[in-house]
């Protein structure tokens, strides 16, 4: 197969985990005979300081020219500590989004045999998680109109969904759980939200598209106590935009690093991949950085192309690493500590 994948790194760490995604993604193509061409691109902080634009009209230009976007970050503390920046690297990340219709992000969260006794939970909590939240990413709160009135007194966000937006999220939802357990479970706050009550009344009225999922309905505040208490019970989630990006980082932990999750967002015709972590400016170009949510994320591209057994060779090669210890500090625990590249390193060698 040949493939052309647009290359964001982005900020901070960004380009350091990317790099070794590549590499492995490389070593893919070379074992299973697949041509690669990668078409770098600036975003985030990287572009404004370029051409003072986030996501700028050549960026997009060369993802929607191409099969798939690796994304690795984007952030910077000049921005985070400055409220009045009227252009952030975050605008882009929203923008591009919108602009490529990423509307489905896809978030899978679960466990590693030799990392069990590194999560903050209690190992019988969570052994056995393999949950996937599937999160709205562009309507709701973020996209709403805001803005200040009473001379900057009163600030507003309104949140708004349409049901098509819910309808969409909840097809791709009801369709990942049927090749799954076959649950599903609506996460909202319909006793206070109109726009909850409108998330459950749709998916309750596609409930009978798909008689053979059983759908649970959980307000969002239970769902956070219950993903510290009982993860493995869920399978997949559905929920919007604000919970599904406060919910999908409270289940990052679960695994013992949130260098270790890949998530992708999807839409009618691109998909994008990426791993859930910042863009950490406090490690850029220390070697410290943990490339395995990114190359995760490389895996979950393959396998959105239908490469299953390029996912599982990549998937197999981070067990692999894990299990020999061959990792970054964030997971030494004490023990020796391997730096980016030799991580990277080891895995495209490992394939």
């Amino acid at each position: 197969m040949k493939l052309n994948i647009a290359l964001l790194a982005g900020d901070g760490i960004g380009p350091e985990v990317i790099d070794q995604a590549v590499k492995v993604s490389d070593a893919i193509a070379k074992k299973f005979n697949h041509e690669i061409t990668w078409k770098p691109a600036l975003t985030g902080a990287a572009a404004i300081d370029a051409v003072g634009e986030p996501y700028p009209d050549e960026t997009h230009e060369i993802c929607v020219a191409s099969d798939a976007v690796l994304f690795g970050a984007i952030g910077h503390p000049r921005f985070d500590n400055d409220p009045s920046a009227k252009v952030r690297p975050e605008q882009g990340l929203l923008k591009m989004r919108k602009k490529l219709g990423l509307f489905a992000n896809v978030r899978p969260t679960f466990t590693f045999p030799s990392l069990l006794d590194k999560s903050p939970l209690k190992r019988e909590r969570i052994e056995g998680t393999d949950l996937v939240f599937l999160r709205e990413l562009t309507g709701g709160i973020y996209f709403g109109e805001k803005g200040r009135r009473d001379e900057g007194e009163t600030a507003f966000d309104n949140c708004v969904y349409t049901r098509e937006e819910v309808q969409r999220i909840a097809k791709k939802g009801f369709e990942l759980a049927m090749t799954r357990s076959k649950k599903l479970c609506c996460v909202d706050k319909a006793n206070v939200l109109e726009t909850s009550r409108l998330w459950r009344e749709t998916v309750q009225a596609m409930e009978k598209d798909y008689p053979e999922v059983e759908v649970a309905y959980e307000f969002v505040d239970a769902v956070a106590m219950r993903l510290v208490q009982w993860p493995n019970s869920y399978d997949v989630l559905i929920t919007e935009n604000l919970f599904g990006d406060i919910l999908t980082d409270e289940a990052s932990v679960i695994s013992g690093s949130m260098g270790l999750m890949p998530s992708a967002s999807l839409g009618a015709e691109i998909g994008l991949f990426e791993p859930i972590h910042g863009s950490y400016p406090q490690a850029t170009g220390l070697n410290i950085a943990n490339p395995m949510a990114t190359v995760l994320s490389a895996a979950m591209m393959f396998e959105n192309f239908g490469l299953q057994e390029e996912g599982k060779a990549i998937r197999d090669a981070v067990n692999s690493a894990l299990d020999k210890g061959i990792v970054t500090e964030d997971l030494a625990d004490g023990g020796k500590a391997y730096g980016t590249k030799e991580v990277g390193d080891w895995l495209a060698n490992n394939i």
